[in-house]
C-alpha cells in the first residue's frame, strides 16, 4: 500500500463547490431578502452538474463513470455488507456511494432547472422569464421544493455513509476528498492533478459571480423608476436587487387617482372591484370623485385591462387566486392574500411614523408606484431611519390641512376659472375637511418648514 493520488483537482473542486452551493441555496431559500444569492447558487449548481457530466467521461480514472458504474442490486448488497460490518474497502466510490452520486447529480439537475423555470414563471425573471404563466408554474414549483427536500435527505444519507465507512475502514474519506490522496496498492491507476482545468473552473465561477452581483443585477436596476427615486433620497437600496417588468401606465389614471392618494395599480384588485368602485364614485370612501363620463370610461378601461385577472405581476395572480368568486373587495388590504402576507408584521411597524397606514404601500415597497411589487424592492423601515427627503405634494398639503383632508385635482371654484390657482406650477387643490370647503392659498406653503419640502411636478 502506498500514498496514491485518487481524486484529481477538478473533481475535488466540483465536490466541495457543489456541496457549498447546495447548503447556501438551502439556507437562502426562505425569505425574499436573500433571493439573489439563492438564484446565483442555483445557476452555479446547474453549471457544476454539466461540468461533472462531461468530466465523468474525460477526467482521471476514478472520476470517470466507468470506474463506479454499479447497479441498484450491487448497491443494496453492499449496504447489507456494511450492516454486518464486513463490507470490502473500495479505493474509489463504493457501490452504495456511487448510487448516491448518480441520484444527487440527477436531483441537482432537476432542482436547478425547475428553480430557473419557477423563477421565470413565478417572478417573471431570469432566462426563463415569460415561458410560463403564474398558474402554469405551480406544479414545477412543487417539484422544485420537494426535489430540494429529497436532495437534502440524500445528502444526509451520503454524509452518514462517509462517516460509517471512515470508521469501518479506519480512513478519513472526507480528508481524502480534500487532499486527493488515499492508501492504495501499487497497481492502482493514479490520477493526474489537472490543475489547469481546475484553474479554469475557478476563474469561470468567479467571473460568473462578479458578473452576477455587479452587472447582471446592479446595472439592471439603474434605469428603473423606483431606483432613481431611491438615489434621490426616497427609501434605501433593496436587500435583493431584482426588478420587475415595465407595466402599462396611464397618465389620466395616475393624475386623477394620484392627486388624492398614492396610486394603487389595477393589478391589485379584480375587475369587479374596479367596476364597483367607479360605479359608486359618488361615495368613494366618504367623498365624491366627480369624474365625467369620458374620464370615468377611460380610467375604468385602464383598470379593467390591467386588473388582477390579467396576472401581469406575481402579486396580481396571488391576490386574484385568494379572493372567493362571490366577494368584491374594495380595498387591497381586505384581500385574503394581503392579510396573509402581512400577518406577521408587528404592530410597532404599522405604528412607525414612516408607515402609519396599511394603505401606505410605498413606505415598504420601493416600486409601489410602478405596481410591480417585487420581493427585492421591499424593506420595512426602522423607526430611527430618516424621513424621505422628497414628498408627494399631497403629503405637503396634508401638513397644512391635516391627514383627513380630501385633496382632489379640480379647478378651484373659488377663483376665476381662467386664472391659475397658484403661481408655482402645482395643481389647483380644493381640499375638503369636516364637510367645509377651504380655499387653498399657495402662500400657506411658505409657513414654517413646509417651504423646504415643496415639490414641483
Amino acid at each position: 500500500m502506498q500514498r496514491t493520488l485518487i481524486w484529481d483537482l477538478p473533481t475535488r473542486l466540483f465536490h466541495w463547490t457543489l456541496a457549498s452551493s447546495f447548503a447556501i441555496a438551502w439556507l437562502t431559500s426562505e425569505g425574499d431578502r436573500w433571493r439573489s444569492i439563492h438564484v446565483f447558487f442555483g445557476y452555479l449548481m446547474l453549471g457544476l452538474v454539466v461540468f461533472r457530466l462531461v468530466w465523468g467521461f474525460t477526467g482521471s480514472h476514478f472520476s470517470r463513470f466507468a470506474s463506479f458504474w454499479f447497479g441498484p442490486k450491487e448497491a443494496l448488497d453492499y449496504l447489507k455488507q456494511v450492516a454486518t460490518g464486513h463490507a470490502p474497502r473500495h479505493v474509489g466510490h463504493n457501490p452504495t456511494g456511487s448510487l448516491a452520486i448518480y441520484i444527487l447529480l440527477a436531483m441537482a439537475l432537476i432542482v436547478s432547472l425547475t428553480g430557473i423555470v419557477t423563477l421565470g414563471g413565478d417572478e417573471q425573471q431570469g432566462v426563463a422569464a415569460g415561458w410560463f404563466t403564474f398558474s402554469q408554474i405551480q406544479l414545477l414549483r412543487s417539484i422544485h421544493n420537494f426535489g430540494a427536500i429529497g436532495m437534502l435527505l440524500v445528502v444526509i444519507g451520503h454524509i452518514t455513509g462517509v462517516v460509517v465507512e471512515s470508521v469501518m475502514h479506519k480512513e478519513n474519506l472526507a480528508r481524502s476528498m480534500v487532499t486527493g490522496f488515499k492508501q492504495a496498492p501499487a497497481s492502482t491507476p493514479k490520477a493526474t492533478a489537472r490543475p489547469l482545468v481546475a484553474a479554469l473552473m475557478l476563474l469561470a465561477m468567479l467571473g460568473f459571480g462578479g458578473w452576477w452581483f455587479t452587472y447582471a443585477i446592479d446595472r439592471t436596476i439603474d434605469n428603473q423608476n423606483w431606483h432613481i427615486k431611491l438615489e434621490t433620497g426616497i427609501g434605501e437600496e433593496p436587500h435583493v436587487k431584482f426588478v420587475g417588468k415595465q407595466l402599462a401606465d396611464n397618465k389620466l389614471w395616475r393624475d386623477e387617482c394620484g392627486a388624492c392618494h398614492a396610486v394603487f395599480y389595477p393589478a391589485l384588485l379584480p375587475t369587479r372591484s374596479w367596476q364597483k368602485i367607479m360605479a359608486e364614485q359618488d361615495k368613494h370612501f366618504g367623498s365624491d370623485l366627480g369624474f365625467d363620463a369620458v374620464t370615468t370610461e377611460a380610467i375604468l378601461k385602464f383598470m379593467v385591462d390591467n386588473a388582477a385577472e390579467k396576472h401581469v405581476v406575481e402579486a396580481a395572480f396571488k391576490i386574484e387566486q385568494s379572493i372567493p368568486a362571490g366577494v368584491t373587495p374594495l380595498r387591497v388590504t381586505e384581500t385574503p392574500y394581503w392579510l396573509n402576507k402581512h400577518r406577521e408584521i408587528a404592530a410597532s411597524d404599522w405604528a412607525n411614523p414612516l408607515v402609519q397606514s396599511k394603505s401606505n404601500c410605498a413606505a415598504c415597497h420601493a416600486d409601489a408606484d410602478d405596481g410591480t411589487f417585487e420581493d427585492g424592492a421591499m424593506h420595512i423601515p426602522k423607526p430611527d431611519e430618516p424621513e424621505p427627503k422628497r414628498q408627494h405634494k399631497t403629503s405637503v398639503v396634508r401638513k397644512i390641512f391635516g391627514r383627513s383632508a380630501d385633496l382632489r385635482p379640480r379647478k378651484c371654484s373659488w377663483v376665476d376659472q381662467e386664472k391659475v390657482c397658484n403661481p408655482l406650477g402645482l395643481k389647483a387643490f380644493c381640499p375638503w375637511r369636516n364637510n367645509r370647503r377651504i380655499h387653498f392659498d399657495t402662500s400657506e406653503f411658505f409657513a414654517g418648514n413646509v417651504k423646504t419640502e415643496l415639490v414641483r411636478d
